[in-house]
């Protein structure tokens, strides 16, 4: 299954939901490959990946075979670089340009159980691709209510995609991140979004934790910074709800 992680807003913990439901699923024998779309690369920089010949510029260019490098038993990443910046403009008159990563991934996607996308903070070309090739999206949502407004933008695209280039797209779920149940705002946000996707809202909750953020300073997911805190539960619940 490839599933893109997306969400208009930026510091709504995709990339940390990316790296860390990656590994937890890996760690319960499922073999999964993260693509950071990125170009920040912040995915390629948690998983303290710093060496590597062919980044997922490359293969979108059509430069090079897509490199998988292995970071744990089951984990696996194709690295990005900041030159995916210049990818729009690139790639603005190659044909099928929305297709490209759907290529790409349909010559290893059945070698995995999971492939997870992480999507750049934009609704450009790289998260067209990611949408494109996805059979389903995954929406982290920080509690708040301006993170709403991300979350309509985003079902607007997803419409589109449908309707004109993947019919088969379908939402995953929404995954509320940095959630304080103590806090009153955490939980109308919560009533809300869950009176608007129902069963769609994933039933785990992503709690404030600080290993979360400083996991990826170490070049860590969570079950190797931290197995113990409270992040680590949640991913590890969210990927058993994932899989079943």
């Amino acid at each position: 299954m490839i599933i893109a992680i997306s969400n208009h807003k930026g510091g709504v913990s995709k990339t940390t939901t990316t790296v860390n439901l990656g590994a937890a699923l890996a760690i319960q024998n499922k073999k999964v490959l993260l693509c950071d779309l990125d170009p920040q690369a912040n995915l390629t920089q948690s998983l303290g990946v710093s060496e590597f010949k062919v980044s997922i510029y490359d293969a979108l260019r059509g430069n090079a075979k897509l490199e998988l490098i292995q970071v744990k038993e089951n984990l696996y990443v194709i690295p990005a670089c900041v030159d995916l910046a210049a990818v729009d403009l690139e790639l603005a008159s190659e044909p099928g340009r929305e297709f490209i990563l759907k290529e790409l991934l349909s010559k290893i996607a059945d070698e995995f159980d999971f492939v997870l996308l992480d999507c750049p903070p934009s609704m450009g070309l790289l998260t067209i691709n990611a949408l494109v090739a996805a059979d389903e999206y995954l929406i982290p949502l920080q509690a708040h209510f301006l993170a709403l407004k991300g979350v309509g933008k985003l079902i607007e695209v997803e419409k589109k995609i449908t309707s004109r280039l993947n019919p088969n797209l379908k939402l995953c779920g929404v995954l509320l991140t940095q959630f304080d149940n103590r806090k009153i705002l955490n939980r109308d946000v919560k009533e809300t979004i869950s009176e608007h996707f129902g069963a769609k809202l994933f039933k785990t909750q992503i709690r404030n934790n600080i290993a979360l953020a400083e996991a990826p300073i170490h070049g860590q997911d969570i079950f190797t910074y931290s197995p113990e805190s409270n992040g680590a539960s949640d991913y590890l619940d969210l990927s058993k709800e994932l899989i079943l």
